[in-house]
């Protein structure tokens, strides 16, 4: 006889009742409950840079708005996640409520840690693929890396950019381009 799993459907009623004082991080992504511990010194540093690179920019061009955890995305019952930073140009701005961004976001920014890399890179990457998100960033501080994934291009792997490398970014083709430096970006260890 095959046995099976029974898996807990979560509601975002539930959700919204997990603790929310304190800084350890809930997400619930298929179905499934992730606790995170609050991130390090140089997760919120690499954080901070890159937010507030991407809001001056997005603000100064009257793009969209930028957000930074936590604030949840909410895809679908069971599929509630809190990623570092995310962007929703200004045409979809409708995406956003109260209770986070009810659909993909245009940009979502992972900024990944020993324990966070391989649901970053797998099961959430897959989630936000599904889920419609155009663009996905996963920053590497240890391998001082930043993957750039073209979800909305069907992109099977990333760009991947080191060292003294610049990321350009036209969310939707504007001009003028976001330029970011790397190791500007990324600091020291």
């Amino acid at each position: 006889m095959e046995s099976r799993s029974t898996r807990k459907r979560w509601t975002y009623a539930e959700f919204a009742r997990l603790p929310s004082e304190g800084s350890t991080r809930y997400e619930v992504i298929d179905d499934e409950l992730f606790v995170t511990p609050a991130p390090g010194r140089r997760h919120q540093r690499i954080s901070i840079n890159l937010a507030t690179a991407l809001n001056t920019f997005v603000q100064d061009n009257h793009l969209g708005e930028v957000y930074h955890a936590p604030f949840d995305v909410l895809f679908a019952e069971g599929d509630y996640m809190e990623p570092d930073l995310l962007f929703v140009r200004k045409a979809r701005l409708d995406v956003l409520s109260d209770r986070g961004v009810e659909g993909p976001p245009d940009l979502i920014v992972e900024i990944i840690s020993p324990s966070t890399a391989e649901r970053d890179r797998g099961l959430k990457l897959e989630r936000y693929r599904l889920f419609g998100v155009a663009e996905y960033w996963v920053v590497d501080p240890d391998a001082c890396a930043l993957e750039v994934w073209d979800l909305a291009g069907g992109a099977s792997d990333p760009v991947i950019l080191t060292g003294g490398d610049r990321l350009t970014w036209r969310p939707e083709g504007t001009e003028p381009a976001l330029e970011i430096d790397l190791e500007e970006l990324l600091g020291d260890p």
